[in-house]
């Protein structure tokens, strides 16, 4: 495919792309541009797993873009991050930095590769290499329910009854779905807890069922190539395995 070079890590939640992108970012000089639909949103931290420490490596800040542009209780859409990601993937290129695309939204993610129309205008297409983490069935679900727990501990009821408090409104928070959709519920009093925790736990689990599907349908139905790597692989594995495609890819092999 011809169009703008861009390196895409992509995958099913809680298989560790961030981190990955990061420490990636950080041996290439690059900066990662958040394929999140809701990570966009402000004071919305724990639930959407920002996890900003991730993005400091060796004592470095990586910097990142499309993350906490927009104000929770809003609709972020598709043509908004399509706009918004070819203005931060310009300013990457102009300080001569390389672009890495970084998330789970499938359709984020389709909409910059593909180039879909906005505001009438046909947006270009970008020449990616995907690399998709993939991990095991058995411990992706494992890492989900840990983190869950995880995210539960660190005071995700307390941020998103914050976030009512501050009057962003419950059916908006409703809206975003998984952890803003049942902590809402409960704090609304309509779930008890445990039952909350239950039914968030198999929402999530079947979120990252469906991003594999989105994935799938990539390769197989609309000619996306993804090389997957397993992410039980060392990091600097991954890493190099990475590096060399990057660059056989920008030296048009």
């Amino acid at each position: 495919m011809n169009g703008l070079p861009i390196l895409t890590i992509l995958g099913p939640t809680a298989c560790g792309k961030t981190t990955f992108a990061a420490q990636l970012a950080a041996q290439i000089d690059g900066e990662i541009i958040s394929a999140d639909s809701r990570q966009v949103y402000r004071g919305m931290d724990i639930g959407t797993g920002k996890d900003l420490a991730d993005y400091k490596v060796d004592g470095k800040e990586v910097p990142y873009h499309l993350i906490d542009i927009a104000e929770p209780g809003t609709r972020y859409s598709v043509y908004q991050f399509q706009h918004d990601f070819h203005e931060a993937y310009s300013d990457i290129l102009r300080r001569g930095k390389t672009p890495i695309l970084c998330g789970g939204t499938g359709l984020y993610i389709e909409s910059v590769i593909r180039g879909y129309e906005f505001d009438g205008r046909q947006m270009p297409q970008m020449n990616s290499l995907n690399i998709g983490l993939k991990i095991d069935r058995e411990e992706r679900r494992r890492k989900i329910s840990l983190r869950l727990r995880t995210r539960l501990e660190e005071g995700m009821v307390d941020e998103i009854r914050g976030l009512i408090e501050k009057g962003v409104p419950a059916d908006a928070l409703v809206r975003y779905g998984l952890e803003y959709r049942y902590v809402t519920l409960y704090i609304l009093g309509k779930l008890e807890y445990d039952e909350m925790v239950r039914l968030l736990e198999i929402a999530i689990h079947q979120f990252a069922k469906r991003q594999m599907t989105w994935f799938r349908g990539m390769e197989e139905r609309r000619n996306i190539p993804i090389t997957w790597i397993d992410c039980r692989l060392p990091m600097q594995e991954r890493i190099e395995t990475v590096k060399d495609l990057w660059q056989r890819q920008i030296a048009g092999e």
